[in-house]
């Protein structure tokens, strides 16, 4: 039956590759990893030259995939979980906001889908959605060679509120390469007053 569907409607070679991928599958391949290259330096989760992971990245981030979703989710959930037992109570996770034209365009921001999953998996864990938000669309990090990213970014954001300096502030994007969007992220934060600040990637 599913080779007809297939037939009719042509999966996506990320769809297909998700297929197959469970749950336990895909935290196995959970390795942080520190980035060191990056400023400040960023811990990383995943290898994104891995084709799973690389298959569940594009699927969440242009598909909106719920197994996609759930898979990065329960990766991101599983690393919070191990780092402090007390994770409810000490930390808070910041996804890195989409502009309002790309979020209209997309539906949803994936960084915040999956953060939502992972807080779900471990009993209702801070998730803060509002705190930051992007001043401006910007170009693609992607389309950008690696010595523009710093400048694309820079004052791309702003903290809606004061920040908590007691509080430890979990920076989450989906994907790492310069660390340009994360590192604006937390210099908006810094301004804001926050002292805690962990910048944090899916893939790397």
């Amino acid at each position: 039956m599913l080779r007809i569907f297939d037939f009719l409607f042509p999966p996506r070679v990320d769809e297909v590759t998700l297929r197959g991928v469970s749950t336990d599958d895909f935290l196995a391949l959970v390795v942080p990893r520190l980035i060191v290259e990056t400023r400040p330096e960023t811990v990383g989760l995943l290898p994104f030259s891995h084709a799973s992971v690389r298959s569940a990245i594009h699927e969440a981030k242009y598909h909106g995939s719920e197994h996609a979703f759930n898979l990065l989710g329960a990766a991101l959930g599983e690393y919070l979980a191990d780092i402090d037992e007390g994770f409810t109570k000490s930390f808070i996770v910041v996804p890195v906001p989409l502009g309002r034209e790309r979020r209209k365009e997309r539906g949803f921001n994936q960084v915040e889908e999956i953060a939502k999953r992972a807080a779900k998996l471990l009993g209702g864990a801070s998730v803060d959605t509002a705190l930051l938000v992007r001043t401006r669309e910007t170009a693609s990090q992607v389309s950008l060679p690696r010595e523009a990213r710093g400048e694309n970014m820079r004052g791309a954001f702003r903290t809606m509120r004061p920040a908590d300096p007691v509080c430890t502030y979990i920076v989450l994007d989906d994907v790492i390469t310069t660390g340009a969007t994360l590192g604006a992220a937390i210099a908006s934060l810094k301004e804001a007053g926050a002292t805690h600040i962990v910048p944090l990637a899916l893939a790397h």
